[in-house]
């Protein structure tokens, strides 16, 4: 099994979290990035003391840094890291968007915003030749390509940002899509990859599985309960994509969350929503829902997600799922 994790911004110390999660045989370690941490400075310090396990980022957004900073950052983070890093990137949300980075989220789009940006680095990051390009959002003129393999991977929920997927990116990083339903949202993602002349097979995908580890069972529901309801109640992409299974379900919990009542919102994420889109439970509940989701069709390399508030359940989580335990 291709198994990955996304290293936790809330553990003590995320570079030993990713070291450890080497030592038990995960395959790749991906950090996030919203607040509090660079994950390009972090995963530098990771890629100098680790040796095999592969590296993304899951994911930057992609107003923040231009397509010429992304590609710098990947083609160098790839040179110190002996080619293990994979750019992962997404819109993130209008919130971040706005009240942190002070970007207009409309301008001109979110979908049109990913598709320049993973364009351009591409056009950077080629083999040979000089990069031109004229586009709605950004433009560039006569810089030479930097010449590095970096895979791109775009954590795209509607159809439109799947379309993106399609055309440009090597993977996929599906999140709150109830793991069932994969297979036909991929299928979409097929169909405009063979129209753009591409091999589907050669987009992985790469979904986020929310999932804690207690031996007291309801104690490992309720973290990944938190994660559910404070991704549904911040995102409407987040909620649409919940809804396709859960559409009552995800408009309580949202409307909830908006209007501020938060345990509430928590509360109303029920067990369905929870075996749908997570992994939660006892250590060898986990194990067997954590295979259950591995074994879906076109799944090729689950990212094993931890929330950021289950707190010392993170570590036990990171053993407990394990490759060598599965």
């Amino acid at each position: 099994m291709h198994l990955g994790v996304l290293v936790p911004a809330a553990v003590s110390d995320p570079t030993d979290f990713a070291i450890r999660a080497e030592e038990l045989g995960y395959d790749s370690a991906w950090v996030p990035e919203l607040w509090h941490e660079s994950a390009i400075v972090r995963l530098t310090d990771v890629a100098a003391r680790t040796d095999r396990i592969e590296l993304g980022t899951a994911i930057v957004n992609v107003y923040s840094r231009t397509p010429a900073v992304l590609a710098m950052t990947a083609a160098t983070l790839d040179r110190v890291s002996d080619g293990r890093f994979t750019l992962g990137v997404g819109t993130s949300t209008k919130k971040a968007i706005e009240d942190l980075h002070g970007q207009d989220w409309d301008d001109p789009n979110p979908v049109r915003r990913a598709h320049e940006t993973i364009e351009l680095t591409k056009r950077f990051l080629a083999d040979d030749g000089r990069v031109n390009y004229d586009g709605e959002v950004f433009h560039a003129a006569d810089f030479p390509a930097l010449g590095a393999d970096v895979p791109i991977y775009h954590a795209a929920l509607g159809r439109a940002n799947r379309r993106v997927v399609a055309r440009l990116c090597d993977g996929w990083i599906p999140h709150n899509v109830p793991f069932r339903d994969l297979p036909e949202a991929f299928e979409y993602v097929a169909e405009h990859a063979e129209e753009a002349g591409r091999d589907p097979d050669d987009v992985a995908v790469a979904p986020y599985v929310p999932a804690c580890v207690s031996d007291d069972g309801e104690e490992a529901r309720q973290k990944v309960r938190e994660h559910l309801a404070y991704y549904v109640g911040s995102g409407r992409g987040y909620e649409r994509a919940v809804a396709g299974r859960f559409p009552e379900e995800a408009e309580r919990v949202a409307t909830l969350w908006r209007d501020g009542d938060r345990g509430e919102a928590t509360a109303a994420v029920t067990d369905g929503m929870v075996r749908a889109l997570g992994v939660a439970g006892s250590p060898e509940e986990a194990r067997e829902q954590l295979r259950e989701v591995a074994a879906v069709d076109v799944i090729d390399r689950p990212l094993v997600t931890i929330p950021n508030g289950a707190g010392d359940l993170a570590e036990r989580t990171l053993e407990e799922l394990a490759p060598e335990r599965l």
